[in-house]
């Protein structure tokens, strides 16, 4: 795990351009706190920073094989968990090997099968290869979109970075956020090539990008298909079973300390509870963290969402699995800091809306780097398994709209569905945004290509649809988070429950069997009964936890007060100032998270905007 970036340029010599390689490569420090490299010649040059996981002594980067056409330089960023098999193999075919990591079986892989070594990896990964021999650069993200990889096309070349900041740090790059960016910032929705960023673009999973001096070309080396799935329950319920087995026995390697992020949902429980049998065959334990806050355990008061405290079942399984546990117990005045939320959101790159629970996961994941630099997470099992609540909501299964958005809660703006709430936006940007259309038209696009079984049920090709939007829409907005945050601290989450193999066999299992028992993840609670204990067995679906202190919404107001002194700032050309002061001064119970999120989405902006001082252009 680490961060990438490059420039290639065909109409200049880039060796007096050292610094400019040299402040894009430090501005993803965070991402590799334990060494940076570049690699210059004259129409490239290549950036590295390296957070050591694997083979500490010997994986630094770029790396490079001279070859009497040219260099191949490599610079990589994640996990190749097959890398073994893979060494194997291309040691058999006369490779030979001068470290223990994967980036040199992947950079062997390139030197014998091309840009086709993507289709023989396992594993989260964005890498870039310069490839000398014919002055051309290739670019490839995994097959679900775990590591984040962006490119900016120039007038002769190309930037690129495992992050915006990356490429905004080269002086070539647009600042410029048009009100398409915006659309995608307010909208909810994380649409596949999409940057924010004016001319930006994001290499989208499972696509190879080729630049040379011809253009830049993309290939689609992987995308969800549709397949018949002949298992019976049974051997359905085992398979799942058999692959998070050796999934999670892939994802424990590594030569750094491990952990795993423990929530007390079914989808953390059971990939700890795996983690931790494994890892008890061995004589270890695993050590495991979760999330709480002051005060929220004993005098915790249901919501909508969340009808229980999740530290009583997060106890429950780590005395079961054995771990070594941790709660780390955050208050709301941490949370609340604004200090923090500028901190999450230059991790970030953009203002995501998600207030508290980005300040949160920032304030966890900065404690869990303390003790681990590997984390393992549940994060995609909801969407893969079908937890989330709008799987079963009639209004979501009508299939007009995102599920995640079908009842209008996550829209920043007024919704369609939902006309008469009021909206901080001001009525001109609002107007211009036209969320309603811009939502209905990504929809469609979506749902183009999703292919249907011959002979498949009106209900089954529904939950197809609404699966497939999951896996290739929703839980990217999820993995991008988790990785953006995470990396802030140069710690490597891994994410079994993005494994392909597993996507590939779930999704294409019938809805019918992943509710067999009347219940959301039928498949998984079954796959994992053996490890788990039956209170979380037993557990409903609870999101991300969030402080019910209303000591935090007194802070938001008074946050909001003190932007309101300063009636210059550009949020206002966004935010109506009149309709916040109204929202400052109304008392609202904590439980309405509507209101509150509000106020934190105009903290974000006005932090975003203080930040990176986009050129926001309305027409």
């Amino acid at each position: 795990m680490c961060g990438i970036t490059g420039w290639v340029s065909y109409g200049r010599d880039l060796h007096p351009h050292r610094p400019t390689i040299t402040a894009m490569t430090q501005a993803l420090d965070r991402r590799g706190p334990d060494g940076a490299g570049i690699y210059l010649d004259t129409h490239v040059a290549l950036g590295h920073r390296r957070l050591a996981v694997m083979d500490i002594p010997g994986g630094a980067q770029p790396m490079i094989t001279a070859t009497a056409d040219g260099d191949v330089a490599l610079v990589y960023s994640g996990e190749a968990y097959n890398f073994q098999e893979l060494r194997a193999e291309l040691a058999s075919r006369g490779h030979r090997f001068h470290s223990h990591c994967d980036t040199e079986v992947v950079l062997a892989g390139y030197l014998e099968w091309g840009p086709a070594v993507a289709d023989r990896l396992n594993g989260m990964y964005a890498f870039a290869i310069w490839d000398g021999r014919r002055d051309a650069l290739v670019m490839i993200r995994d097959r679900m979109g775990v590591k984040p990889f962006y490119y900016s096309p120039t007038s002769d070349g190309v930037l690129f970075g495992s992050e915006p900041k990356a490429i905004l740090a080269n002086p070539a790059a647009s600042h410029t956020v048009t009100l398409e960016g915006m659309r995608e910032l307010f909208a909810f929705i994380k649409t596949p090539g999409h940057a924010i960023w004016d001319g930006m673009v994001e290499v989208k999973p499972g696509t190879i990008v080729t630049v040379d001096r011809s253009g830049i070309r993309s290939h689609v080396y992987w995308s969800l298909q549709t397949a018949e799935h002949t298992d019976d329950q049974e051997r359905t319920v085992a398979h799942v079973r058999d692959l998070l087995d050796d999934i999670v026995r892939r994802q424990l390697v590594a030569d750094v300390p491990t952990c795993t992020l423990l929530s007390g949902g079914l989808d953390s429980s059971a990939m700890t509870a795996i983690a931790a049998a494994q890892a008890a065959e061995r004589g270890k334990k695993v050590r495991s963290f979760s999330v709480d806050f002051v005060g929220l355990t004993d005098n915790f008061v249901p919501d909508g969402l969340r009808s229980t405290p999740d530290t009583p079942f997060v106890h429950d399984v780590a005395t079961k699995a054995r771990t070594n546990h941790r709660d780390i117990v955050l208050s709301s005045l941490e949370i609340a800091d604004p200090a923090i939320r500028a901190a999450s959101i230059r991790a970030r790159d953009f203002p995501s809306g998600l207030g508290d629970l980005d300040q949160s996961l920032y304030l966890l994941l900065k404690e869990i780097k303390r003790h681990a630099t590997v984390a393992m997470t549940g994060e995609s099992a909801d969407e893969l398994f079908g937890g989330y609540r709008q799987f079963f909501d009639p209004h979501a299964r009508k299939g007009q709209t995102f599920p995640w958005l079908a009842n209008g809660h996550q829209f920043f703006g007024r919704a369609a569905e939902r006309p008469y709430e009021q909206s901080l936006l001001t009525p001109a940007f609002e107007a211009a945004l036209d969320l309603t259309t811009y939502v209905q038209d990504t929809y469609l696009d979506a749902v183009r290509d999703i292919q249907r079984l011959p002979g498949e049920s009106d209900m089954e090709w529904q939950m197809r649809k609404i699966s497939y939007l999951h896996l290739t829409r929703f839980v990217r907005i999820w993995l991008d988070r988790k990785d953006r945050i995470s990396m802030a601290f140069g710690l490597e989450v891994r994410v079994p429950f993005c494994d392909h193999r597993l996507v590939e066999y779930v999704y294409n299992t019938p809805w019918a069997l992943k509710t067999f028992d009347g219940r959301e993840k039928s498949l998984l609670r079954a796959a994992a009964a053996d490890v788990l204990p039956l209170s979380v067995i037993n557990r409903t679906k609870a999101p991300f936890p969030t402080p019910q202190d209303p000591g935090y919404a007194a802070a938001l107001r008074a946050q909001c007060a003190d932007l309101l002194a300063s009636p210059n700032h550009p949020v206002f050309d966004l935010i109506d100032a009149e309709l916040l002061r109204v929202a400052v001064k109304t008392e609202f119970p904590q439980s309405d998270q509507a209101s509150r999120r509000d106020l934190e989405r105009t903290l974000d902006l006005a932090t975003w905007i203080d930040l990176y001082s986009p050129m926001i252009v309305m027409t």
